[in-house]
This record gives structure tokens, sequence and C-alpha cells, in this order.
């Protein structure tokens, strides 16, 4: 995973999950021609890849008779991936779907008033000089400040607060100090480098030689050695200033990257001898509040418990 802006800023979303998916297929010793589907979790995705789940697969070698399609949950959009192949697997339809997720928010577009859309049209329709003329003034007269896609993709239509501004409420809400979050999130940076150091990670990443100095990537750009209590303390609040508690040290980054993996049958794996890495049982989801959307987890953990025992 890389930081937007970061060492993966010239990958797009198709790029990365290209990458990713590569990597699977040459370490898996799954015959491309046993795949039943892909199934793709992204939410900024490309104008020229609508169903960026097919471009993927068809730039990876997957064979073209083989059906793909994307899915979009926020956050969620790789566990629902994931999701749709093991209830299509459980249904029968289907024995082997590779499953992942993909996104690049550094490529999250400028999008620009309709004033601007409404100018260009103008000024394609024009048919003599006077006309583009006119045009050209239109355009001159258009409304060129751009919307920040990713801000406003960050932020909830129906009550108007970003990520970060309803961490501020559930902070608020359950008395959880700037101390605590920072706290947090230092043995969160310390566990995570640990994991790494020992190479807990290493049968699970990559190496990616990204253009233009094409040097290689090969660890988590969010993971700080060096983070501290200090360093953290420093750090202002970002969503509510100056009293707010939310930092870009102690919140999730803004990232670039990508995740697949192979989901089959259980009886399939076993009757071909493919290693078994884990086992999905169940799942659950559940709405809540936007203005408390943290604890969407929470709600969606208790509903997966009261199911299962």
């Amino acid at each position: 995973m890389g930081k937007a802006d970061g060492m993966l800023a010239q990958l797009d979303a198709v790029d990365l999950g290209v990458a990713a998916l590569k990597e699977l297929l040459a370490r898996a010793p799954v015959p491309k021609e046993a795949i039943d589907e892909v199934i793709v979790g992204n939410v900024i995705q490309p104008a020229y890849a609508q169903n960026i789940a097919r471009v993927i697969a068809l730039m990876s070698g997957v064979p073209r008779q083989v059906p793909a399609f994307t899915v979009h949950r926020n956050c969620a959009s790789g566990l629902q991936a994931v999701v749709d192949a093991a209830e299509k697997i459980q249904l029968g339809r289907a024995e082997v779907i590779v499953a992942g997720g993909v996104e690049s928010m550094t490529h999250a577009p400028l999008l620009f008033d309709d004033t601007v859309r409404a100018a260009f049209v103008r000024w394609s329709k024009a048919k003599s000089w006077r006309a583009r003329w006119q045009a050209a003034g239109a355009l001159l007269r258009a409304r060129w400040r751009p919307h920040i896609g990713l801000k406003e993709g960050l932020t909830d239509p129906t009550v108007g607060l970003n990520m970060g501004q309803t961490a501020e409420v559930l902070a608020r809400e359950f008395g959880i100090t700037r101390a605590e979050q920072d706290a947090f999130a230092l043995e969160s940076h310390r566990r995570a480098d640990a994991a790494w150091s020992s190479g807990w990670f290493d049968d699970e990443v990559m190496h990616l030689f990204p253009p233009p100095q094409f040097h290689v990537v090969h660890r988590d750009e969010g993971i700080r050695a060096d983070v501290s209590m200090e360093k953290l303390a420093k750090l202002p609040p970002v969503f509510e200033r100056p009293f707010g508690t939310v930092t870009a040290g102690n919140s999730s980054q803004i990232t670039d990257g990508a995740a697949m993996l192979l989901i089959t049958h259980r009886a399939r794996a076993e009757a071909e001898g493919w290693p078994i890495l884990g086992y999905l049982h169940d799942w659950s989801w559940a709405g809540c509040d936007p203005k408390r959307m943290g604890l969407g987890p929470v709600f969606a953990t208790h509903k997966l418990f009261a199911r299962t025992g």
C-alpha cells in the first residue's frame, strides 16, 4: 500500500489491479482456465475503465470468456467482492472466483461546475466565427474553480460530514481523548513495523518498480518505524480546528493499493490439491447513523455473533 502522491502515484487503479492479479496468478497453482468469474471492489473508477474488474481481468491474461463485474460499498468494496464470491460459490453458481479490491486515491478527479460543461458544448456546436467568439467568452466566464473529488467523495451528502468529522463525533460521545488516540496509533505502527520486520507479510506482498524512477517498492508506505508520542502530539487537528482530536497521525491515510484473492469451494480445492490458506465461515452487514459511521463494524459484528453464537 502506498501513500497518495507517493511511490505508486504514477500507477492508476487499473495498473495496480493488473499488477496484483498477475502476481496472484503466477503464485497460485490454479490455472487461469479454472476461473469462473472475477469480482473487484473499487470506488474511484477511471473514466476509461467503467467496469474496472473486466478491464483488469483481460489485461491480466484471464480468458476472455470469463465474466467480471465491479462492486462498490465505499471502504468495504473489497470485502463486498469477497462476500459476493462466497455467496456465488454457496449457491453452486461457481467454484473458483478471483475477488479483490483496488484504489488509487491519487487519481481522484477534479470536477468542474456545469457552466464549464455547458460552455464546451456551446463551443462544439458553434458554426461561425461570431458564434465561436461568443462561445469563447462563455468559457472565460465559466466557473473554473474545481470541486475536489476526493473531498466530496469522503463526505456523506445526507449529513454533510466527512469521515474525519464523524470520528470527532464519536470521540466526543465516547470520551476518547487525543492522548488515547495517539497512543493507539503509536501501538498500531509499532505492531505493524514489528510484523513487517519479522517477515509476517513476506508471502502476502509483491515488489513493484513504478515509474518514473523505477525504484523498487516493497514496503507499505503507511508504516512509520520512527513514530513517537512526541511527534504525534505536535500534529494539529485536521477536521475541527483548533480543538479537535483527529490528526493526520492518528487517522487512516489516503492510500493507493490493490489486493487479490482466490476464493474456491473447499471440495474443489481438496480435489485439485490446491493449498488452503483459510476458510470463510460467515459475514454480516449493518447500517447506522451516517454521523456515526465508524460504528458500522460494531453493529455488523453484533449481528454476526447473534447469528453464529
